[in-house]
C-alpha cells in the first residue's frame, strides 16, 4: 500500500529564482513518513517509549519539475521490506495533474535508542507496536 499526504507549497520554502528550495523535498518526505508512522498507530512518543526510533541511513532525491509557490502536492510513501536490518523507501511528489515533480528513494532502519544499534527485524518490531500495521507494508 502506498500512503500519501496533500500538501501546498509555501512562499517562504522557495529559492531565489522562485522554486522550491531542494532541500524542502527533503522534508515534505520526511513529513509523508512521518504521517504514515502516525496514521499506522505509531506516534514518535509511542516509538520513544519502546526505546526505538526510525532512521534515515541513505536518501536520494531525483528532481523531475519545479514546483513553485501555492501548488498543491501529494507526497507519496513506501516501505519496502527485505530481511536485513534495512528497508527501502520509495516516494515521490506529485503535482496535482499527476505528473512527478520528485522521486525520492532511500535506506532506513529502526534504531534501538538504548543499544545504539539497529534492531533486526524493523518490519516485525514496527508491526508489533502499530496499531494499523497493513499501513506499513508495500
Amino acid at each position: 500500500m502506498t500512503f500519501s499526504v496533500d500538501v501546498t507549497v509555501r512562499g517562504y520554502e522557495l529559492d531565489t529564482q522562485g522554486h522550491l528550495n531542494q532541500a524542502v523535498y527533503l522534508q515534505y518526505a520526511e513529513h509523508a513518513r512521518w504521517e504514515l508512522l502516525r496514521a499506522a498507530g505509531l506516534p514518535q512518543e509511542k516509538l520513544l517509549a519502546d526505546g526505538v526510533g526510525p532512521v534515515q541511513l541513505e536518501v536520494t532525491v531525483k528532481y523531475r519539475r519545479e514546483l513553485r509557490g501555492g501548488e498543491r502536492v501529494r507526497v507519496t510513501c513506501r516501505f519496502d521490506y527485505g530481511t536485513g536490518k534495512t528497508f527501502t523507501m520509495e516516494q515521490q511528489i506529485l503535482k496535482e495533474d499527476g505528473t512527478v515533480a520528485a522521486e525520492i528513494t532511500g535506506v532506513a532502519g529502526v534504531l534501538d535508542l538504548a543499544g545504539r544499534r539497529l534492531v533486526p527485524d524493523p518490519q516485525g518490531r514496527l508491526a508489533a507496536l502499530a496499531g494499523n500495521p497493513d499501513l506499513l507494508t508495500g
